[in-house]
């Protein structure tokens, strides 16, 4: 190629990459429309098309996220992807104390079911827990039914004074939802399996247990083996005793009464087979399980769940994020 040659190619590529520019420009600075920029330039629409995809490709135009403040989709992105979540929500609470942790994470967990839930959804709800109250609490209800069924996955855990509150959580997920709510109006844990059985055993309980196989969506709080303090006000229903032999097998939390250690592996004891709730085979057969969880005394049950597959999406706070991303 002579001299004048390879001149002329450069000045064509020079005018080419200033046209492609100029069209940028108009488009995305000046807010033109594409026909209006054909026009204005007297070329064809596709071309103007054509320049704008290849303004992209070509580094002249690159779209940059600025999160507002409050806002932690790298944090969240950093998170799902080091535990293989399909989805992680970060909440931020305005201070240390457990009031402002709940409320963040009710708030968070509440725009997440409002913004996620189908209409056809059946929607199975473990038993009580101080985060899925606030949860609930701070959904309002929508013109159409967001959700076919709530279902209560798991019997009251606590004192028989306060297990009514996992009536009040379904039932009010229900409403706020516009589906039907089936409850299970039994202890969570029982004496012994053949308790268990025999219950499982009585209609009205079957007709709930049956419906676990049909649920799309599974919200669940995720327990540690340092209960809470609205644990311990219910009466918690896991002895002393029964914590200690679970510590010594390495227990450090649970999901729906299943616990498992650090790793996030099952931990197999006499307890699982007092359980009155959905089987870990059941729990893991669902598509989307929900895990609304935060603080500091949770982090480790918290990892451990996300380590072993217990939730697809995560939604915790701040502090909690930090902690499941560091070292």
């Amino acid at each position: 190629m002579t001299m004048s040659m390879e001149a002329n190619a450069s000045r064509l590529a020079t005018d080419r990459m200033s046209l492609l520019t100029k069209i940028a420009r108009m488009y995305h600075e000046q807010g033109m429309r594409q026909p209006e920029i054909a026009a204005r330039l007297g070329i064809s629409q596709s071309r103007v098309s054509r320049f704008l995809k290849e303004a992209v490709t070509l580094g002249v135009v690159r779209t940059v996220v600025v999160p507002p403040p409050g806002v932690y989709s790298e944090l969240e992105d950093a998170v799902r992807d080091r535990y293989g979540l399909r989805d992680v929500v970060v909440a931020e609470a305005a201070s240390d104390d457990d009031r402002a942790l709940l409320n963040a994470l009710g708030a968070a967990g509440a725009a997440y079911l409002e913004t996620t839930l189908t209409g056809g959804d059946r929607v199975g709800l473990s038993s009580w827990s101080s985060t899925l109250l606030a949860t609930v609490d701070k959904m309002s209800p929508r013109p159409k039914p967001t959700a076919s069924a709530v279902v209560q996955v798991l019997g009251g855990v606590g004192n028989p004074a306060v297990q009514v509150q996992a009536t009040r959580l379904t039932d009010r997920l229900a409403r706020v939802t516009g589906a039907d709510a089936q409850f299970l109006p039994v202890p969570g844990i029982v004496a012994n399996s053949a308790v268990r059985d025999a219950l499982l055993a009585d209609p009205n309980v079957a007709d709930v247990a049956a419906e676990w196989a049909r649920l799309t969506v599974l919200l669940v709080g995720i327990g540690s083996l340092q209960p809470s303090p609205l644990l311990k006000d219910s009466g918690n229903a896991i002895s002393e005793t029964e914590q200690q032999r679970l510590r010594e097998r390495g227990a450090v939390g649970d999901v729906c009464l299943r616990f498992f250690d650090a790793a996030g592996e099952l931990v197999d004891t006499d307890l699982g087979d007092r359980v009155l709730g959905i089987s870990v085979e059941q729990l893991r057969a669902i598509d989307r399980t929900v895990g609304i969880a935060g603080g500091e005394r949770k982090h480790e049950a918290i990892r451990a769940a996300a380590l072993g597959g217990w939730l697809d999406v995560l939604i915790t706070d701040l502090a909690t994020a930090r902690f499941l991303t560091a070292g």
